[in-house]
């Protein structure tokens, strides 16, 4: 994976996420607004996603963005500032908050319509 050779990997681990998105400037400016997010561009198609030195995933363009697959869930330390942020940078909360045993979660989806969660330990 583009610039993995910064960090260790764990066997076994989840070690890289690529999320598909209909227009990669958005989709950076969303995440970066959302989130705080950085990012490492590779041309127009790619842009990995920053942590430390290196990446824990990616975001690619150029493909259709499919619906379901795998649940991507974020961590928040606050909850309700993360909605918050979720709509400011143009996203739509489609599930929640809501609580479960272990804390709070909610969903959105991002301008290219993938869907994530968040959640948070109470």
């Amino acid at each position: 994976m583009p610039g993995m050779t910064e960090q260790t990997h764990e066997h076994h681990v989840i070690d890289y996420i690529e999320i598909t998105v209909g227009d990669l400037a958005a989709a950076k400016r969303f995440y970066g607004e959302a989130f705080g997010w950085q990012f490492n561009d590779y041309g127009p198609e790619y842009a990995g996603i920053r942590r430390g030195a290196g990446e824990v995933g990616g975001l690619r363009a150029g493909e259709p963005v499919g619906v379901g697959g795998p649940l991507v869930l974020l961590f928040s330390s606050d909850l309700d500032a993360s909605v918050e942020a979720v709509r400011a940078a143009g996203g739509q909360v489609v599930e929640g908050p809501y609580e479960f045993p272990g804390g709070r979660r909610f969903h959105f989806t991002d301008p290219s319509g993938n869907e994530l969660g968040v959640w948070s330990e109470k």
